[in-house]
């Protein structure tokens, strides 16, 4: 059986386990909503340091969606607030993560692993891109990424390593949703 989502963290992955619709609600919902927000930044935040000023904001945007208080600490994955927050500072980063992340969870069937593999891309992306002006800007992005590793990439890749992480069309425990909504509804 599913844990219950109060369990688990509230990532869109999570969020779709407990309802496809939501789930997909959940991740193309976020980018916007955060994206709205950081195109007021670049508005009131002019001058020399605007894109060191952003990326701080980002930083602390995603760790606010990973850590936040009024959920004991335990939020999402952060990769849809790191896809809404730095589409502005590094969009032919976000881009190649895109894509990448896209590639990687059609053919393998995890977005677990897409998601660990362009967390990990994205400070070599924005660097081999050339996307900061400020070498402080690497930081914040390694930081970012880091921020995004920090609690379940070792979970992740112990599941991977021992068959047990759920694919796409699968409920948590690895059975497919369809067989496993036959089996509760004949429980």
């Amino acid at each position: 059986m599913c844990a219950p989502l109060a369990a688990a963290t509230i990532g869109a992955t999570n969020v779709a386990r407990k309802s496809p619709a939501l789930g997909v609600a959940t991740c193309f919902s976020t980018p916007p909503r955060v994206w709205r927000r950081f195109s007021w930044q670049r508005v009131l935040f002019s001058g020399p340091h605007q894109q060191l000023i952003m990326t701080t904001a980002a930083f602390f945007a995603v760790l606010g969606h990973l850590f936040p208080v009024w959920l004991k600490f335990r939020g999402g994955k952060g990769v849809a607030t790191s896809l809404g927050a730095f589409i502005f500072l590094t969009p032919k980063s976000i881009l190649c993560m895109v894509v990448l992340f896209l590639l990687i969870a059609v053919a393998f069937r995890y977005v677990s692993l897409g998601s660990v593999v362009v967390a990990a891309a994205f400070p070599l992306l924005a660097w081999a891109l050339r996307e900061y002006v400020d070498s402080r800007q690497l930081i914040f992005i390694a930081l970012v990424s880091a921020a995004c590793h920090l609690e379940t990439s070792p979970k992740h890749l112990g599941r991977l390593a021992s068959g047990t992480e759920s694919k796409l069309g699968t409920k948590s425990g690895g059975k497919p949703a369809a067989k496993l909504k036959s089996r509760v509804a004949t429980e």
